[in-house]
C-alpha cells in the first residue's frame, strides 16, 4: 500500500468513526434528555420517520422526541452500527441495530423493550457530520416486570 493509499484509508476510517460517534451520541443524548446536544446533531432540514410517524425539521423533531419521552424516567439505548456506506465525501448511508429499554413514571416496574433498526442518511455540514434523514424500522415492542432499583 502506497503512502497515498494509506493516508486515504486512514482519512476514511476517521470519517467513519466520526459518523459512528454521531449515531451513538444521538442515542445517549435521548437517554439523558440532553436536548441541547441532541439538537446540534440534526441538519436543519432533517426528515424523521419513526414507524408511521413522520416529522420534518430539526426543531419539530426535537419537540416530537421530547413529547414521546416526557414520561420516561429511565431509558437505555444499545446500538450497533452495522454499515457506514459513503455516497460522497459529504454524505453517507448507515444501518444501525437498536434495542432500547424504558421505564415510565406511571409504571416504574414495567420495562418496555423496543427492537428496531435505524436507517440514516448523514451529511457533512461545515465539516461536521449531522443526521439528515432518520428512519426507525420497528421490529417489535414488548414489556416485562422488573424489580425496582435498590
Amino acid at each position: 500500500m502506497s503512502p497515498t493509499d494509506t493516508d486515504t484509508a486512514i482519512a476514511q476510517l476517521l470519517e467513519r468513526q466520526a459518523i459512528v460517534d454521531l449515531l451513538l451520541r444521538y442515542a445517549s443524548t435521548i437517554d439523558t434528555k440532553d436536548y441541547v446536544t441532541l439538537r446540534s446533531l440534526f441538519c436543519e432540514d432533517i426528515h424523521g420517520r419513526y414507524g408511521d410517524e413522520v416529522v420534518d425539521g430539526a426543531d419539530n423533531l426535537l419537540a416530537w422526541i421530547d413529547s414521546k419521552t416526557a414520561d420516561v424516567t429511565w431509558q437505555h439505548h444499545y446500538l450497533n452500527v452495522y454499515h457506514v456506506d459513503f455516497v460522497s465525501d459529504t454524505e453517507a448511508k448507515t444501518l444501525t441495530y437498536h434495542t432500547s429499554h424504558q421505564t415510565k413514571a406511571d409504571a416504574p416496574n414495567t420495562c418496555v423493550k423496543i427492537v428496531a433498526r435505524y436507517h440514516d442518511t448523514v451529511r457533512k455540514v461545515d465539516g461536521v457530520w449531522k443526521i439528515a434523514d432518520k428512519y426507525m424500522e420497528v421490529g417489535w415492542v414488548d414489556s416485562s416486570t422488573v424489580e425496582p432499583p435498590s
